[in-house]
């Protein structure tokens, strides 16, 4: 598992050089729906990412944003979690908010995980067990204890949430989840389905880090489901994630 690791560690560093160098020249993007946007280089980035994984890995299912999913995954014991550029409307605006995002599942649970955010020079990485790492040096989850005060990575807090406090925030959920796990922030939660392959890689850093990540009703997370999403996320300093459940229950539906 460890020259695994080191293996997906490089594969996710030239993902991220491939993203980075046709950042912020002309490429194609356009919308696959309103409001969700994908770029031609999303695509060159899976590709890459398919073809090279696969052979790291043959007997390993695949899960990425930007293929079209198939059930021959939900059979296999290992499955790639992928997404190529989690944060795409900060890479089509020229915004630094992006990362590529990899996740090796393993009967449901992700052992390794890596965000590669070269605009950023940001380099996550997590093996179940080991701890996580950013740039090569541990990381731990801020010990905070109480909810009011707690910092948040949003542009604008509703007014029930006032109480907290903003941070800088990038597009990309994972990068947000991943400030929890290096202490950057306390709390990132979303009251909404959302798809493995955006927090796949990153709950493990995250847990690993001492972070509580659970489903936005503090359930724990699965992977490699047969619709791969969850009713949101919940990312928290372990001491306020009682307290950050109690204030969601009955958002978002």
């Amino acid at each position: 598992m460890a020259e695994l690791g080191d293996a997906l560690i490089d594969l996710a560093a030239e993902a991220g050089a491939l993203a980075l160098a046709r950042f912020r020249t002309d490429f194609d993007a356009w919308e696959k729906s309103p409001g969700n946007p994908v770029s031609e280089v999303d695509l060159a980035v899976d590709a890459f990412l398919r073809e090279r994984l696969s052979a790291l890995l043959p007997e390993a299912g695949w899960l990425s944003e930007e293929t079209a999913d198939s059930p021959d995954r939900l059979g296999r014991r290992h499955v790639w979690v992928v997404d190529p550029i989690d944060g795409t409307r900060d890479y089509v605006r020229g915004r630094r908010g992006w990362a590529v995002s990899v996740a090796l599942v393993e009967d449901g649970r992700p052992v390794l995980g890596v965000l590669d955010a070269p605009a950023r020079g940001e380099r996550w990485f997590a093996a179940a067990g080991k701890g996580a790492v950013l740039n090569g040096a541990p990381i731990q989850v801020a010990p905070r204890e109480v909810l009011s005060g707690s910092r948040v990575p949003s542009d604008a807090l509703p007014k029930a949430d006032r109480d907290l406090v903003t941070v800088a925030k990038p597009n990309s959920i994972a990068l947000r989840i991943a400030m929890v796990a290096a202490g950057d922030a306390d709390l990132v939660a979303t009251t909404r389905w959302g798809n493995e392959w955006d927090i796949a890689a990153v709950t493990l850093i995250a847990s690993e880090a001492g972070a509580s990540v659970t489903d936005a009703h503090g359930a724990p997370l699965a992977f490699n489901q047969r619709e791969p999403r969850a009713w949101g996320v919940l990312a928290c300093a372990p001491g306020i994630h009682a307290a950050a459940v109690a204030r969601l229950a009955g958002r978002g539906r």
